[in-house]
């Protein structure tokens, strides 16, 4: 496959990064954390646990927000993202938080080269598979940075809501619930998630993974399941209609049909 989807992910991913920092919609609340605020949502804010004293690398961490809450817990953290904008953000941030963490540019198939050793924990949240074709390869890797003994926490949109759009009122099933890697889907938007807007439309690939796919291939690369829930909020509108609700989350308004909109599951390395 044509290496263009990738070109085409990171430029949108350094418009992204560059817009979110500015943060003029609000939407991150980057004076907020610098003030003290956790940046983490209440899903993975309460299902963590204690990180204090743990290495622990933060797979796709965009501007490093999340990653420097993570510190503040206590964690001793590295950050891995693909766009340099967004990990040169990362480390403004580290400074102007006072918060140290280790940031690194590079492409989540070149973890296992970029950081060395393994962590006590890794982290991945909302929005991050949907950008990977190969998900064995992705879970395989999560498998090879944990230390023997070590957790995986994952939090991201249901794959069963990743399947739906929202048309004229209406949420339709629109897309396949398996994306073959060499047949991306691809969109444009004109505005990110957070509602601020690019200078330009920008151009974008994904891929839906099922459920199978995801949690067979972290079982298949040696990981044990330890928990798995399903939940009804999201940090951004996927739907247009969607509603505010507790915790800076979205819902479906009041008398839709409920689906799960979000998963998450830990998983731990078996220590011998």
């Amino acid at each position: 496959m044509s290496v263009s989807w990738r070109d085409a992910n990171l430029s949108n991913w350094n418009n992204r990064a560059a817009l979110h920092v500015r943060d003029a919609s609000g939407f991150y609340d980057v004076d907020g954390f610098l003030k003290g605020q956790d940046a983490l949502y209440p899903i993975e804010a309460g299902e963590i646990g204690d990180v204090a004293g743990k290495s622990l690398l933060h797979l796709q961490c965009h501007f490093g927000m999340d990653t420097l809450s993570l510190v503040r817990r206590g964690a001793v953290a590295t950050g891995l993202d693909f766009s340099p904008v967004a990990i040169a953000a990362a480390r403004d941030l580290s400074r102007r938080s006072g918060l140290p963490a280790t940031f690194v540019e590079a492409d989540l198939y070149d973890a296992p080269r970029a950081v060395p050793g393994s962590f006590d924990m890794v982290y991945s949240t909302w929005g991050t598979i949907c950008w990977l074709p190969d998900i064995r390869a992705w879970a395989e890797i999560v498998a090879q940075k944990l230390a023997p003994g070590g957790t995986f926490y994952f939090l991201d949109s249901h794959p069963a809501a990743q399947v739906l759009e929202e048309r004229d009122g209406r949420i339709e099933t629109t897309y396949a619930w398996r994306t073959p890697p060499e047949t991306p889907d691809f969109s444009t938007e004109t505005q990110s998630y957070t509602g601020d807007v690019h200078a330009e439309p920008t151009s974008m690939y994904n891929w839906n993974h099922p459920l199978s796919d995801i949690v067979g291939g972290l079982l298949a690369s040696g990981l044990v399941l330890e928990s798995f829930a399903e939940h009804e909020t999201l940090p951004y509108r996927l739907f247009p209609s969607m509603v505010p609700a507790e915790g800076r989350m979205f819902r479906l308004p009041d008398g839709a049909v409920a689906i799960p909109l979000a998963f998450s599951l830990r998983m731990r390395k078996p220590a011998s």
